[in-house]
């Protein structure tokens, strides 16, 4: 009976593991994830925004930022390239706007089958890594970070054409800080808007100035908004399922991802007003994000303003400015990768943009601990074996019955097979006779399966680890392992794993029956087969838990063949 659960629990981790394959697969096909990545949204039903007065936000008003995109009305000036130590940006005149933005100190990977030993056998020879690029207006994409104002007829706006104010726009060295801006000045209301820029920050505050030169008092709000299309990010694997699109965190109702398809049909559910928290766009390993005043009231918008092409953004009311007054208001734009202890600090509920699925409450204690492991070790890859050693420890009390089960069904194996050579056929016979001995021995046939159960969770909740935390992104270990993200191009670890999982075969109990036991011999090559394809991270995980179940069984076998030595020897 012990082998019978055994084997089942084998079965039960390949079918989990061809499962994964498979909905990989289907995602390659272009249909979603069978798995999925919406768990941990939280939606709340909310209203269509009503019609209030002029001097505060409005549905006409909200049509009109979405509305307003690329056809300009003016001719297009030439663009202005800012450079900071991490970013290289692109800024329009017409609306002062972000069109382009390359992290110099982020790089597309290069897919794996390109490399190692799939790229020799092809003949390919990959490109240097290029940056990664987020904001973007080029080759039928799009995706801008755009503000102005609204509440009058021609308040400037991002279809306002503005004039760069003289000044850097390149940080130098030893300089900590650079500050570019921008004025317009429509209708008799100046707006200047500026971007301060600091070193090893990829946050940006966004300052808007508003003069107002007219005669009589003026009610404006400002509006900070992302207009992105619907696809996913240029060089991402279709192997990959991960989250794109928009998200709103409020502090009433926390993270609420807002996709794509529910902009498109107009869907509302999340909250549309507050006076804290902040939007995004989020993509795989990076986000951008608009966090405003906080304590200032503002709506919340989406909006699908062309053929897939969505607008996610914040209406912040400013109040009445008085003929000849100015007003500042000031927010900060994080466009960056998901880097979660920079991210926390910058804002509550920020990290919570990286996309653990439907266990995070899991993957999530267990970044943290990776983490903590790569903050002494300073490898991911070796923090990855520790947090495999202390995983195995912290199990250990449970798995030594289970361990110690494996061992004396194998001592029991000549027996066994005795049963079997008595019974024949006779399967209820041959069953009551094992349990009957299992009990006269103090066996557990079920023991011999907590190795394997309790190792399943975490190895989920590590695979998604690895799928969504930007940290492990082109991470190394040694040597031919370049980035334990992705498949280990050599494929060197997953034969390894077969070895010792061949090694671990050879120190469980045979199962009596052939058929089953050549079934059993084959899952090592079977399994090595899959894990060719999974991160090398995850093999790594797999791979450092087999070799330390193998030295944790054979000690007990050892010590289950010195007990029947002593007890045969009085």
């Amino acid at each position: 009976m012990g082998s019978d659960i055994q084997r089942a629990l084998l079965w039960v981790l390949f079918g989990l593991s061809a499962f994964m394959l498979y909905d990989r697969w289907e995602v390659y096909n272009g249909r979603p994830s069978l798995i999925g990545t919406e768990a941990t949204q939280q939606v709340v039903n909310a209203e269509k925004p009503k019609d209030v007065p002029t001097s505060t936000v409005t549905a006409s008003n909200v049509e009109k930022v979405a509305e307003a995109q690329l056809e300009a009305t003016t001719p297009k000036a030439d663009l202005v390239t800012v450079e900071t130590d991490l970013v290289r940006l692109s800024l329009d005149p017409q609306g002062a706007a972000i069109v382009s933005s390359k992290l110099l100190k982020e790089k597309e990977p290069i897919p794996w089958t390109e490399t190692g030993l799939v790229g020799m056998v092809m003949g390919a020879k990959p490109e240097p890594p290029k940056d990664v690029v987020l904001f973007t207006q080029s080759q039928g994409r799009t995706y801008l970070a755009q503000t102005g104002l609204i509440g009058g007829d021609s308040f400037p706006n991002h279809k306002t054409v503005f004039k760069m104010v003289p000044g850097p726009l390149k940080m130098e060295e030893g300089k900590n800080e650079l500050s570019v801006s921008f004025e317009a000045d429509s209708g008799g209301v100046k707006l200047r808007k500026t971007y301060k820029f600091e070193r090893g920050h990829y946050g940006i505050k966004v300052q808007h100035e508003i003069v107002n030169g007219t005669a009589s008092n003026i009610t404006p709000s400002v509006y900070y908004q992302f207009v992105r299309d619907g696809e996913k990010p240029e060089g991402e694997s279709s192997m990959v399922s991960s989250y794109t699109g928009a998200a709103v965190y409020t502090d009433k109702e926390k993270f609420q991802k807002v996709p794509f398809k529910d902009i498109q049909d107009g869907d509302k559910d999340y909250q549309t007003s507050a006076n804290n928290g902040w939007i995004a766009m989020i993509q795989h390993y990076f986000v951008s994000a608009w966090i405003p005043t906080q304590g200032a009231e503002r709506e919340n918008y989406t909006r699908e303003v062309a053929p897939k092409l969505y607008a996610i953004g914040s209406i912040e009311n400013l109040g009445t400015i008085q003929a000849g007054e100015t007003k500042k208001v000031e927010a900060l734009l994080y466009s960056g990768p998901q880097d979660q202890d920079r991210l926390g600090a910058i804002a509550p509920g920020l990290s919570l943009v990286v996309d653990y699925g439907w266990l995070t409450f899991l993957a999530q204690p267990i970044y943290w601990l990776l983490s903590f492991l790569h903050g002494i070790v300073g490898n991911w890859g070796w923090a990855i074996v520790l947090l495999t050693c202390i995983v195995k420890a912290v199990l250990y009390p449970l798995s030594l019955a289970g361990y110690r089960s494996m061992a004396r069904m194998k001592d029991l194996g000549p027996r066994m097979k005795a049963l079997k050579e008595k019974y024949g056929d006779d399967k209820q016979r041959l069953n009551m006779a094992m349990m009957e001995m299992y009990k006269t021995e103090k066996i557990n046939p079920v023991g011999g399966c907590l190795p394997i159960l309790l190792q399943l969770p975490v190895f989920l909740a590590l695979y998604w680890v690895l799928l969504a935390s930007v940290e492990l992104r082109d991470a190394p270990w040694i040597l031919w392992v370049t980035d334990l993200a992705a498949p280990d191009p050599w494929f060197i670890l997953p034969v390894i794993m077969i070895i010792t999982m061949v090694i671990q075969y050879k120190l469980n109990p045979t199962p009596p029956d052939p058929i089953q036991a050549k079934m059993m011999a084959l899952m090592p090559f079977i399994f090595g087969v899959m894990f060719m394809f999974f991160a090398s991270g995850l093999v790594l995980y797999w791979l450092v838990n087999n070799i330390l179940s193998i030295i944790q069984q054979y000690a007990v076998n050892k010590q289950i063949e010195k007990d029947r030595i002593r007890r045969q020897s009085n």
